[in-house]
């Protein structure tokens, strides 16, 4: 199954790659923390990001396991770490970022389905996720809470330098090209100098193939066998080859990645909506499309739903069963 990160032994320390959207391809952060937590105490630990966000509980979850990691934990910002992704970054001992890299905060959004009751619960819950997002980054940075406050409200794009004066990172190095395969353009205030840097590093891709971002390097290590060894996790899955079609024009490797990475974080959505997010995999391993994702979601839903009791049921919602203002506010994710 494809995953959203790696982690690799390395002769020095361990080396974590998060290279996707956080949460996709229904793989939580459970297996990740495992791994994570299966490290030789004190070992240090490289991880590099190049992430838009995703899933806010996994996100956290995996800030607050690398501040408990014993050993040191370096962070690199090898392009961009966005929404959820950000957050994961200020657990760094060090966050190091090149020239040309840029992080962004903003406020966690969710969806929720029902009642009044049940959109003001969910604005609760937005509240207090986004305190506690605010408080870590504080943490890092050094800034009040109502400095982040105000940063967040207005989704803030860093780059190198503004993230370096305002304490989100430590140290600036040389500008790396930036290998993003995701649109940037879902978000409000993206700079327009990261859209035209993926451009251009997504064309040098498709036409001459040169150079190669921190994944797939690391994947060239690890086929060398240089001084490492595999001990967890998968690579972020690759894109398919540009195999024109008969008599067609050439496939766009781009559009292809973002079909496809659209397609699956509509089908996580849709199952953790419905309140079965460990759905989500096989849905993905079968390549099954949305309408039959939908029609097996519906079952699930039906078959768990208690019967309606008596004859003369009374109305409203019954006690037996879960509000959709509950499932959706255990599985939101940040914009992102």
């Amino acid at each position: 199954m494809a995953s959203w990160y790696s982690i690799r032994a390395r002769a020095t320390g361990t080396e974590v790659a998060i290279y996707d959207e956080i949460g996709a391809y229904g793989v939580s952060a459970k297996g990740f923390l495992a791994e994570l937590g299966a490290l030789p105490e004190g070992r240090p630990v490289d991880l590099r990001l190049n992430s838009p966000g995703g899933s806010v509980f996994d996100a956290v979850a995996i800030h607050n396991a690398l501040k408990r990691h014993a050993g040191s934990v370096t962070v690199w910002i090898d392009g961009i770490a966005a929404s959820a992704a950000s957050y994961v970054a200020m657990a760094g001992d060090e966050i190091v970022m090149p020239e040309n890299a840029f992080l962004m905060i903003h406020d966690p959004a969710g969806l929720v389905m029902g009642t009044a009751e049940d959109m003001r619960a969910m604005a609760e819950a937005l509240d207090k996720v986004g305190g506690s997002l605010a408080a870590g980054y504080a943490a890092k940075s050094g800034r009040s809470i109502d400095e982040i406050a105000a940063l967040m409200a207005a989704e803030t794009w860093l780059d190198a330098s503004e993230a370096l004066s305002l304490g989100f990172a430590d140290r600036l190095v040389e500008p790396v090209r930036i290998a993003a395969r995701f649109d940037v353009a879902r978000f409000r205030n993206a700079p327009p100098a990261l859209a035209e840097a993926i451009a251009a590093g997504t064309d040098n891709d498709d036409t001459n193939g040169a150079g190669t971002d921190a994944g797939e390097a690391a994947e060239s290590d690890e086929a060398s066998g240089a001084g490492e060894e595999r001990i967890a996790g998968t690579n972020a899955r690759q894109p398919p080859a540009d195999t024109p079609p008969p008599g067609g024009a050439p496939l766009d490797p781009a559009a292809i990645r973002a079909e496809a990475i659209a397609h699956a974080r509509t089908v996580v959505d849709l199952c953790r909506l419905a309140g079965q997010p460990q759905m989500a995999g096989r849905f993905l391993e079968s390549d099954a499309d949305l309408g039959n994702v939908r029609a097996a979601l519906l079952a699930a839903k039906a078959e768990a739903e208690p019967e309606i009791a008596g004859h003369h049921a009374q109305p409203g919602r019954p006690s037996s069963t879960r509000p959709w203002g509950e499932i959706v506010a255990r599985t939101f994710r940040p914009k992102g």
